[in-house]
């Protein structure tokens, strides 16, 4: 990972250039990533409100839940795209690999505290009382960012070989959406089932992300602990993959 500080200006560039590539030229530029999730919101709170009756301020516990899930849906979407996407980048220089996927991953996560940024004060105006738990904000993000940097790995490493990743990425995105505590309570999943669900660690940062800005209270150490886990893990995997995979990226692109 030495390649981060050594290759620092370029990745600045690559994440200023995404950044600019995405807003520039929208008539409505940043606010369109939270017209999305608002209206979104707006849908399912009709949908499911007098089914899910009993949640507190359940307009908060959506929207809470959608901004935290765009982050890994975003972010490891168009992180697929990393490597195919600038193929000049790989057939004509060299530079380690995973700067274009970590590039983006980048851009993300700066799109994805932007957002929060918004966030908080519509939480504020919807009625929910900011804590001083809100500090975790920061930590918790980090930590997610490992989670789906790892992914993105992944996903930009096979997508060279296998184009119809995206097809299938996207059918499992639309499921992982439904089977995450975005929409409905986590009171709804059976007993016999909690153990196994919470193993999903996005499940388990969106129930975090929801006790430090709606709850104000501090996720339990076990719950750091599992995402950390979970983190590293795909790191690990993510970079050993991209690594035997990127030999022959050139060929292929």
């Amino acid at each position: 990972m030495m390649y981060i500080f050594e290759y620092k200006e370029l990745i600045r560039n690559l994440v200023v250039s995404d950044l600019k590539t995405k807003y520039t030229g929208s008539v409505l530029g940043f606010a369109w990533s939270l017209v999305n999730p608002l209206l979104m919101m707006l849908v399912l709170y009709f949908v499911f409100s007098s089914i899910f009756h009993t949640q507190e301020n359940f307009v908060l516990y959506l929207l809470t839940g959608i901004f935290v899930w765009r982050f890994f849906a975003n972010g490891t979407t168009a992180a697929m795209y990393s490597i195919v996407g600038k193929s000049s980048l790989v057939t004509k220089i060299f530079i380690p690999r995973e700067i274009l996927t970590l590039s983006i991953a980048i851009s993300c996560f700066v799109s994805s505290i932007l957002e929060f940024l918004v966030l908080i004060p519509l939480l504020i105006i919807l009625g929910a009382g900011i804590s001083a738990t809100i500090l975790f904000v920061p930590i918790l993000h980090l930590l997610y960012f490992m989670i789906v940097f790892g992914i993105s790995l992944i996903l930009a490493s096979l997508y060279v070989y296998y184009r119809d990743l995206n097809q299938i990425w996207d059918v499992v995105l639309q499921v992982g959406f439904f089977l995450s505590p975005i929409v409905y309570p986590l009171a709804y999943i059976p007993a016999k089932y909690e153990f196994y669900y919470m193993l999903n660690p996005i499940t388990r940062l969106i129930t975090m992300y929801r006790d430090v800005l709606l709850d104000g209270t501090i996720p339990k150490i076990s719950d750091f602990g599992i995402v950390i886990a979970f983190g590293v893990l795909l790191l690990v995997l993510g970079t050993l993959l991209f690594k035997k995979q990127s030999r022959r990226f050139a060929e292929e692109l």
